[in-house]
């Protein structure tokens, strides 16, 4: 199975994108995680997706708040897929990030998810890599189940609870 790469741009922005750790090791899913700054180590992140490919890894998620530059930079150096995390910052609330993230010049594209939505790059990432992997795929199959009985469950259970109020 091909690793999944889990890039941020600060170690502030872990708890966010530890969420995004918990989904790949749910799935099984082999990961690294890094920190690499688009704009503090710039050669390094250029260095790390431009080999990543042959170093394993099947898609990178990469999340940065306020510029948000990182995802943009991942994927100027890589054909891997990039799945960019805008991170929720003090001043624009992640609009910023989002926009940085999201608007990106054509040829170079970058997967977008919500502010803070770690754990949703995480799913899509999954889905990435269960492409050519039939187990994985399976997996993801089953979740979407569960998923989807657990809301029947709680309609199900509506009813009652309407009269509560």
């Amino acid at each position: 199975m091909k690793k999944a790469a889990i890039i941020m741009g600060s170690d502030s922005d872990l708890p966010v994108m530890a969420k995004a750790v918990k989904v790949l090791e749910d799935y099984g899913i082999p990961y690294e995680a890094h920190v690499y700054s688009a704009h503090r180590t710039p050669e390094q992140a250029a260095s790390f997706a431009a080999n990543a490919r042959d170093n394993g890894f099947g898609v990178i998620i990469a999340g940065a708040g306020m510029a948000a530059a990182l995802a943009g930079v991942l994927a100027a150096h890589t054909t891997l897929p990039v799945i960019g995390v805008p991170l929720k910052s003090a001043v624009l609330e992640g609009t910023d990030a989002l926009l940085a993230t999201v608007m990106m010049p054509s040829g170079i594209p970058v997967a977008t998810v919500a502010i803070d939505g770690a754990k949703n790059a995480a799913y899509l990432a999954a889905e990435i890599l269960a492409v050519g992997d039939a187990e994985l795929a399976a997996k993801i199959e089953a979740d979407r189940r569960k998923q989807t009985e657990g809301v029947l469950k709680k309609d199900a259970g509506l009813a009652e609870r309407l009269k509560e109020f």
